[in-house]
């Protein structure tokens, strides 16, 4: 198969359009810089030159594939609403090459918190990632599978929300979790997320909603990993205290979110298993204090 993908140069990007190219597929990145060109190009993929907002481009690079994938997701995150826009727009202009496999990424934080949700639950409209709703419609209206990331995607290199974690302990001197610490952080492994977005494409029926997901750890597990790492104290914060403790009020709640993800369906429909570590093995083991965060 040909892929078109987007966001192939990003955080999981690579893993992905490696685990692609090992499979015997075929790659053709977007790319917007010389810089993510040359990543690409280096990976074994050809490059299309443009960015998210260069509609043609995006038309072409999927009429020329026999499947699409889009990873790519940015802009300016105090604008939920422009966010949301240059998303869907996308992957409306994706979804026009119908009749193939095209596969988008969205996040299970557009899910309901304090109980565990599946596949077949809808999301929450005004929860934390709302404005990622209307781009799931728009990839499932045009006969296309969702993949619903945990909020961690944790491996090499990663500069998502642990690594904002880390650095606001180092910043503060104390390893901080909201109120007990018992609410629940979704997880997986880049290294499985690249399998599963590639089983998605192989594999997943038109308009399946997929959970990648590995596992569910506590908060608190996770900020005490962090406070044995560094040598620092891990306190409690009240709701009050974690808006003015974090990076953002937005981070803070964030942080104290409940939402348990099952990847139950996933895995049954794909035949989908992680193995690789675990969130907290890969604290304690991996390259998340190797440099401050």
């Amino acid at each position: 198969m040909h892929v078109f993908v987007t966001g192939g140069s990003g955080q999981t990007g690579p893993t992905v359009v490696a685990e692609l190219l090992a499979a015997g597929h075929a790659v053709t990145g977007l790319a917007r810089s010389e810089a993510a060109a040359a990543r690409l190009e280096s990976w074994g993929a050809a490059v299309l030159r443009g960015s998210l907002e260069d509609f043609d481009v995006l038309r072409r690079g999927a009429e020329a594939a026999d499947g699409v994938l889009h990873m790519a997701f940015g802009g300016d995150f105090a604008d939920p609403d422009d966010l949301t826009r240059r998303d869907t727009a996308a992957i409306e202009a994706l979804g026009r090459a119908a009749g193939k496999p095209f596969v988008s990424t969205s996040g299970t934080l557009v899910l309901p918190g304090g109980r565990e949700s599946t596949e077949r639950d809808e999301p929450d409209a005004h929860g934390i990632a709302g404005f990622r709703i209307p781009g799931e419609r728009a990839c499932l209206d045009a006969g296309g599978t969702v993949v619903r990331l945990a909020p961690t995607v944790h491996g090499p290199r990663d500069h998502g929300f642990i690594p904002m974690l880390i650095a606001t302990a180092r910043k503060t001197g104390v390893s901080a979790y909201v109120g007990d610490g018992g609410n629940r952080w979704p997880a997986v492994h880049r290294r499985d997320a690249a399998v599963l977005f590639r089983l998605a494409l192989e594999q997943a029926p038109a308009g399946s909603v997929l959970h990648g997901v590995a596992e569910n750890v506590t908060f608190k597990d996770i900020a005490e990993t962090v406070a044995r790492k560094l040598g620092l104290p891990a306190v409690s914060l009240t709701p009050e205290e974690a808006a003015s403790h974090f990076a953002s009020p937005f981070m803070a709640r964030v942080h104290g979110f409940d939402g348990p993800v099952s990847s139950a369906g996933t895995r049954q429909l794909l035949g989908w298993t992680p193995g690789h570590p675990g969130l907290l093995e890969d604290l304690a083991n991996g390259d998340y204090f190797a440099a401050p965060a």
